[in-house]
């Protein structure tokens, strides 16, 4: 395989050829034999290698070491972009805010419900919009064409994602009281996977946008402006609802089973 490759050969196929290459990445003698291979089978690269090394040996030798960079810091998950990190802190904020909007602000002004109760089915979305974004990943290119580039990297994206604001919603609700974990939980996890199966379709960004944006015109903005509307918040995360969110999450991730392969061309 290896005279072959070294050779050119146009007839191996694809998927041996990305075999071989990362079995030389760690493998010393099988790459001393495609150097030899090399030397024997393609004599034209061998000497343009010696080329290229005789001009850059003087100048190697005159530059010292380059200090280690750190592409992601430590402190940042393996599955979590660095760019993600402006969403999440923004999700908090954002659940903070609200929490001291419902302690401090009169009843009434929220419709006799807490702040928190018409956002936390959504707030984890804020961070499933930037899980597979082209704007806020540099390395998008990079990172797509990796073997694992679908739906196994989204999946890790939005579970960290969820690590960080469902503890935060759980903890919010149980130090204010002014919300039960009941009333949002399921909603919020059968939003996520609805986003996600719209994300194979229309691209995961515009799906999170876009039930977030539908959550606030039918359900809170209404029942803000009239008080109970018929869509109000309070009375679609009841929980005798459950039954309805938890459907609707079971549809969301039949959909994301359904369609895995769709998310490597997104």
């Amino acid at each position: 395989m290896i005279e072959d490759y070294a050779r050119g050969d146009t007839t191996i196929a694809a998927d041996t050829v990305w075999a071989l290459e990362a079995h030389l990445e760690a493998c010393a003698p099988c790459r001393g034999l495609l150097a030899a291979a090399v030397a024997g089978r393609a004599p034209d690269v061998a000497a343009l290698l010696d080329t290229v090394r005789a001009g850059l040996e003087p100048q190697l030798a005159a530059v010292g070491p380059a200090p280690a960079r750190r592409l992601r810091p430590g402190w940042v998950p393996a599955g979590l972009t660095p760019v993600m990190t402006p969403w999440l802190a923004m999700t908090v904020a954002v659940t903070v805010t609200a929490l001291l909007l419902g302690a401090l602000a009169p009843p009434a002004f929220f419709g006799g419900t807490s702040a928190l109760v018409p956002i936390a089915p959504v707030l984890p979305l804020c961070g499933v919009a930037a899980s597979w974004s082209r704007a806020l990943d540099p390395a998008h290119e990079l990172t797509a064409s990796t073997p694992r580039a679908g739906l196994p990297l989204l999946l890790r994206r939005t579970t960290a994602v969820l690590l960080v604001v469902l503890p935060g919603l759980l903890l919010g609700g149980w130090l204010t009281g002014t919300v039960a974990a009941a009333q949002w939980l399921l909603p919020s996890l059968a939003f996520t996977s609805t986003a996600l199966a719209l994300g194979s379709v229309i691209g995961v960004t515009r799906a999170a946008v876009g039930l977030a944006a539908a959550w606030g015109a039918l359900a809170v903005v209404p029942a803000w402006a009239v008080g109970h509307a018929p869509l109000a918040p309070e009375l679609l995360l009841q929980p005798d609802r459950a039954p309805v969110w938890g459907l609707l999450l079971a549809v969301g991730a039949g959909a994301v089973i359904a369609r895995r392969n769709a998310y490597s061309t997104l």
